[in-house]
């Protein structure tokens, strides 16, 4: 294959740090009970382990069990109910937010609830312009722009944590050693600082993947589970000499593993390379196969390129250009930016799994526990304090009236602007018995009623007219007949956010009604003060100008209190009489004949 075809897979300046709280779900029951971290512990949603500890994994448990397995393989296993995942979005956020502090360009993407992704590629190239090169090993890393002394002191010659490949040897450190390795060295400095601040202060442990892209940072911390660290090194194109880097770590990889390449791309790769469509796992392992193509027998196929991998891949929905999009992923490219953090999420969405969900009365109990669950959601992810209108009005209001204040003084982040409902019907059953796996979802889409934001009514009132008045009718839509639909999982969402004013740099406009309300505090230094006459003044009334001239026109003065101008006469305040004999300078001669 020609050279010019295959993309290049080097970003320069780019380092991008991938992060995987290690058994999530599992730390955040140890955060609460830090008792469970000895113990062989899971957490249980429906009749499967969602996950479980490391204590557990090594008795046998994996992602993905059936309960009674669990059981009968480890007797002493600790198991939670998790169905409720409120405590598992309140703890990626927190943890979120952590992670956002330490960026400064603010490109900081979250995926579900255990994943991060952060650009650093600014704080990591102004830290190699500070570096003295005559003295690597003494090196300190600036982690504020404002504050030199804020930061950690490392050693700037060698790699924190794994290098990819295993093997990696760098140039001699009086060698010389070019910028895009430096950048990767000091990449993994910052990840490991941040990796052990997080264990430090959040009791939460994890896995670290560093790269030039996103899809390499993401797939190589996978190397070294848990709480390590792997770093891809240069060089990363192919060359005369061999496969790149990134080409050969991803070589290795099964095609349904690759971030970007969707399930359905997947089955049409494995058919095309196979010439039939692959066996399935039979396990509940959505989406496993018994056989695995790997991207080395994709890319090594005689007939794949761009152009064969467009007729193979494009039809009805899918974007222009998707044979050039996956042919640079086979070869490691990935030129996706890491997302820009955002005040609201783009969508809240909440879903749950059936065996047999086949009739209409319990449909409506899954919607209407569904709904309540993402009305609340919306309250919690959406909604904020509104600030008042002057701290000190805070202070001499009421007790009660501070309490009602702070009840209903809240708005809207956003105002989602769709409601989508998504089902995943089981296909019939076929003449022999058995049943076809399906994986496909259908959606159908209404705009959101508005009457959701109210704040007056509660969360079980807000569903149950949300049920009755519009997902009853968009489920008929999707399933017309009365019966004979089995629905294996229901999914509820709120898309198309439309944020409201505020000072985020995706909120459109200015909130205008905080503005007003912080104006007394903005312009303080701008205003005209009484002071009250000490003791040794007497009775006289003194006005004080703190910035900006002029008088208070409520405050009468009477004639004792005025001063008379010598050369016309005009009787006027002791203070801007100054200004006045600046009239009867000789210099401005018109400016007299004004005054007579």
């Amino acid at each position: 294959m020609e050279k010019s075809r295959v993309p290049s897979a080097r970003k320069d300046g780019r380092v991008i740090i991938h992060f995987d709280y290690d058994c999530f779900y599992a730390s955040v029951f140890e955060a609460q009970t830090p008792a469970l971290k000895s113990l062989p512990f899971a957490v249980q949603q429906k009749q499967i382990i969602v996950t479980c500890n490391y204590e557990a994994r090594r008795r046998g448990l994996y992602k993905l069990q059936l309960i009674r397995d669990a059981r009968r393989m480890c007797p002493d296993v600790v198991i939670e109910l998790g169905e409720d995942i409120s405590r598992f979005r309140d703890a990626s956020k927190e943890l979120y937010s952590f992670l956002k502090a330490f960026s400064w360009s603010g490109k900081v993407e979250r995926l579900g609830f255990d994943e991060v992704w952060l650009d650093v590629s600014d704080i990591v190239d102004y830290n190699r312009q500070l570096l003295n090169r005559h003295d690597l090993a003494q090196s300190f890393f600036q982690t504020s722009r404002d504050d030199p002394m804020e930061g950690f002191s490392f050693n700037a010659s060698k790699l924190a944590g794994h290098p990819y490949p295993q093997n990696y040897k760098r140039a001699d450190v009086t060698g010389v050693v070019d910028d895009l390795t430096m950048r990767m060295f000091l990449g993994s400095h910052l990840a490991q600082h941040m990796r052990h601040q997080l264990e430090e202060q959040k009791g939460y442990t994890s896995t670290v993947g560093i790269g030039t892209t996103k899809l390499l940072s993401k797939l190589v911390g996978n190397l070294n589970k848990p709480k390590g660290q792997t770093t891809v090194m240069p060089p990363l194109d192919s060359s005369i000499d061999g496969p790149g880097n990134a080409q050969a770590f991803l070589d290795r990889h099964e095609i349904g593993k690759i971030p970007g390449i969707g399930f359905k791309l997947a089955q049409k790769l494995r058919d095309f390379i196979l010439q039939r469509p692959a066996a399935f796992d039979t396990g509940l392992v959505y989406g496993g196969t018994k056989e695995n193509v790997t991207i080395a027998d994709i890319r090594g196929h005689a007939e794949v390129n761009p152009e064969m991998l467009e007729r193979l891949l494009s039809g009805p929905g899918s974007p222009y250009g998707i044979g050039y999009k996956v042919w640079c992923l086979l070869h490691g490219v990935d030129d996706t930016e890491v997302s820009q953090a955002k005040a609201v999420p783009s969508q809240i969405s909440i879903e749950d799994s059936y065996i047999r969900l086949d009739t209409m009365p319990e449909l409506l109990q899954e919607l209407d526990a569904l709904a309540k669950s993402l009305v609340s959601r919306m309250r919690v992810d959406l909604l904020v304090e509104e600030e008042s209108a002057s701290k000190e009005d805070d202070l001499r209001s009421e007790p009660v009236d501070r309490a009602l204040h702070q009840v209903t003084s809240k708005k809207w982040l956003a105002h989602p602007k769709t409601l989508r409902l998504t089902t995943r019907p089981r296909l019939p059953l076929q003449p022999d018995g058995t049943r076809i796996r399906s994986f496909k979802r259908i959606s159908h889409s209404a705009p959101l009623p508005n009457f959701i934001f109210g704040l007056s009514e509660s969360v079980d009132s807000l569903a149950e007219r949300l049920v009755r008045e519009a997902l009853i009718g968009m489920f008929r839509k999707l399933h017309p007949e009365k019966s004979g639909w089995n629905l294996s999982l229901v999914n509820l969402a709120v898309t198309n956010m439309a944020e409201t004013a505020g000072e985020s740099k995706t909120a459109k406009g200015r909130d205008i009604g905080n503005m007003f309300k912080r104006q007394d505090d903005v312009l303080k230094d701008f205003q005209v003060r009484e002071v009250s006459p000490s003791p040794a003044e007497g009775s006289e009334l003194e006005t004080q100008v703190v910035t900006g001239g002029g008088w208070d026109e409520d405050v009468e003065l009477g004639d004792d209190d005025l001063e008379c101008c010598g050369d016309c006469g005009t009787r006027m305040p002791p203070f801007a009489m100054v200004a006045h004999r600046r009239f009867h300078l000789p210099a401005v001669p018109a400016l007299q004949n004004h005054c007579t």
